[in-house]
């Protein structure tokens, strides 16, 4: 893991992140999306990058074997404080697995930090290859767009070294940091067009099923969504109209996440 990445998460940001405001909608349309792919409970789920367990918790329990794999030290030990959630050190490039030892796989974080091509075919091959055959992985990555819009609705935009950063992103999809550590800007990712995950999978052997955007343009409400959030029947009318558009391809870029759905054939 590059230096600057390690630096970011060790500040803690994973730990509630997803519990509220836009992270909560990612968990919410995350966690929908799981539903409605995952093989049933109690299905072995190899959670790679799964960072403090956020996803692994709840998964297990609901019945799954959920094991957490992840880079930062702070995540994995978090993670395996969680109820029926183990954890360990490790690299989505060279998962510590057996082949075709697990029901599904998780890719959510990795993708987001390898720049370059090559390694990200790592990791989808690794996740082919220790995924049982008809099994699914399930990979996580931005959106090309999403520092463009997110920078706007969080005011980064405003900061004239963020332009710059916003042109590369849209230029080739790679986004470095430099000396921003603490100032709530992303550090060094890359984020992918809609149409390179699946073609990713498919190269690294995988059968795409679909692909799917998570939030849309509902990660631009601001202050409404806060309230749409504290409202169930709100928060359940917002999910289903997604779930309507999740896999319209003009709506995908909009999302800050997108899903890409593949198995193993």
């Amino acid at each position: 893991m590059r230096p600057e990445i390690l630096d970011y998460y060790e500040l803690g940001g994973e730990t509630d992140r997803l519990g509220a405001g836009t992270g909560r909608l990612e968990f919410l349309r995350t966690f929908d999306v799981l539903h409605r792919e995952l093989p049933p409970a109690p299905a072995s789920i190899l959670d790679v990058g799964g960072a403090t367990g956020v996803y692994a918790e709840p998964l297990a329990a609901a019945g799954y074997h959920v094991h957490v794999i992840d880079p930062v030290p702070s995540h994995v030990r978090d993670a395996a404080a969680r109820p029926g959630v183990t954890a360990q050190a490790g690299d989505a490039r060279d998962l510590p697995a057996a082949d075709a030892s697990v029901d599904a796989v998780l890719l959510f974080g990795p993708l987001y930090h390898l720049l370059d091509f090559d390694e990200r075919l790592t990791a989808w091959r690794e996740a082919a290859r220790v995924v049982r055959p008809g099994g699914v992985v399930i990979a996580a990555t931005i959106s090309r767009y999403a520092s463009l819009f997110d920078g706007f609705v969080k005011n980064y935009a405003l900061d004239p070294r963020f332009r710059p950063r916003v042109d590369r992103v849209l230029d080739d999809g790679r986004q470095e940091a430099v000396g921003e550590l603490g100032n709530g800007w992303f550090t060094s990712s890359y984020l992918h067009h809609p149409s390179e995950p699946p073609a990713e999978a498919v190269a690294a052997g995988l059968t795409v099923r679909r692909r799917v955007g998570l939030e849309g343009p509902m990660a631009m409400l601001g202050p409404r969504l806060h309230e749409i959030l504290a409202d169930p029947a709100e928060t359940e009318l917002m999910l289903e109209m997604l779930r309507t558009v999740e896999e319209e391809p003009s709506l995908l870029g909009i999302s800050n996440h997108l899903l890409t759905i593949a198995v193993r054939p």
